[in-house]
């Protein structure tokens, strides 16, 4: 009787078969038979990391599927947008100056540059822990960018001169923000440490999706003519675009706790005694409109350190100093993440948190270790 043993790969899929045909006979080596669907399979693995989906979060699949839904619509109103700056610089005008266009770009290129270096300065710390705030963010920032492309063909020279400028920085805010926001993300898709081959793939699955919208887009803009049939269509697809973005960033399950998650995660377990999962906490977490606390770590050190303060950093790794704007968290030097985490809980709270209720946070699926909490410079009391 003819035996065989299967070998898989990292998503469980035969790749090839081992069979004999006697007892004590050698095995031999067999492809499986080629099918429809193992042919679908050559072509997704082509776009997805190896091993998919047992190597990703079950949170990627939803993500990249609204994530490659906003990229196409955003390529077609790009088309659109693009169209519109040629007319600004003056393309098909009688008259109009070559080395003006040029220098118009310039300008713009220069006002965006520099935005980007004053966002990533100012904003930079606080992008991993709110990455899905300012991945949203993002396409609010390149919608408005396009939306002022299309306004240019119709303004004077000077308030073009602004909003083109407008639109450059508006445009850099967008990379900066979604470039920061999209590494987080990866990294938090990434189980078995494929961060490079996922960025890689994704970058696949882009240029695909930027194609598909440039082709579309190309059809579009021969048949969008006049300006309120360009406004519609415009309106349209950064509706689109905006919603799917919307419905990605809804979809991922963090496991880090920042301030929002915090908040939710200790309040559900001072009222329940529950500790919240990472999907539990994903469908109630706001993205744009939460209002935390007034609860902020320090980011200066006052001249004199009052006794009391100082005691209190000796017995903990931390000390929160409650005022009339609110409270301050001061941390001591070799305070951990996880310090910092506890610090917020207990300001927010009011409650002291025994080892066993971090340990069930553990235990739930939160990473304890991610620092989220603090979007800002970190500063440390070093006591002699």
């Amino acid at each position: 009787m003819a035996t065989h043993k299967d070998v898989t790969d990292e998503s469980g899929a035969v790749v090839y078969y081992y069979t004999r045909e006697k007892k004590d006979g050698p095995y031999k080596a067999n492809l499986p038979p080629k099918t429809t669907v193992s042919y679908v399979k050559q072509l997704l693995d082509v776009f997805l990391p190896a091993g998919y989906p047992y190597t990703v979060t079950a949170d990627y699949t939803p993500y990249q599927i609204y994530d490659s839904l906003q990229a196409f619509s955003s390529s077609i109103a790009g088309l659109m947008s693009n169209r519109a700056v040629l007319q600004g610089f003056g393309v098909g005008k009688e008259g109009s100056s070559a080395t003006g266009a040029v220098l118009l770009s310039v300008l713009q290129e220069s006002t965006g540059r520099l935005a980007t270096i004053v966002f990533a300065h100012r904003f930079g710390q606080a992008i991993e822990p709110e990455c899905k705030y300012y991945r949203f963010m993002a396409d609010i920032f390149n919608d408005a960018a396009l939306l002022l492309d299309i306004l240019t063909p119709s303004l004077p020279q000077e308030p073009k001169i602004i909003a083109l400028c407008a639109a450059g920085i508006l445009r850099s805010l967008c990379g900066v923000a979604a470039g920061a926001a999209k590494a987080s993300l990866s990294a938090h898709f990434a189980k078995t440490g494929n961060l490079a081959e996922l960025n890689a793939k994704d970058g696949s699955q882009e240029t695909v999706i930027s194609l598909l919208g440039m082709l579309a887009g190309s059809v579009i803009v021969n048949f969008v003519e006049g300006t309120t049939a360009v406004w519609l269509s415009m309106f349209f697809l950064l509706g689109v675009h905006l919603w799917t973005n919307y419905q990605a960033v809804r979809s991922v399950q963090m496991r880090s706790l920042n301030r929002q998650r915090t908040c939710i995660v200790v309040d559900e377990y001072h009222k329940s005694g529950r500790i919240m999962r990472p999907a539990e906490v994903a469908k109630v977490e706001r993205i744009l409109t939460w209002e935390g606390p007034d609860i902020d770590f320090a980011t200066s050190l006052p001249e004199t350190l009052p006794y009391d303060w100082i005691l209190s950093l000796k017995k903990e790794p931390f000390m929160i100093a409650y005022t009339t704007r609110g409270a301050r968290i001061y941390l001591r030097k070799g305070a951990t993440n996880l310090d910092a985490l506890e610090a917020y809980a207990r300001a927010h709270s009011g409650y002291v948190f025994e080892k066993e209720f971090f340990k069930a946070l553990a235990s739930a699926g939160w990473d304890l270790d991610a620092g989220a909490v603090e979007t800002g410079r970190a500063i440390r009391i070093a006591l002699e």
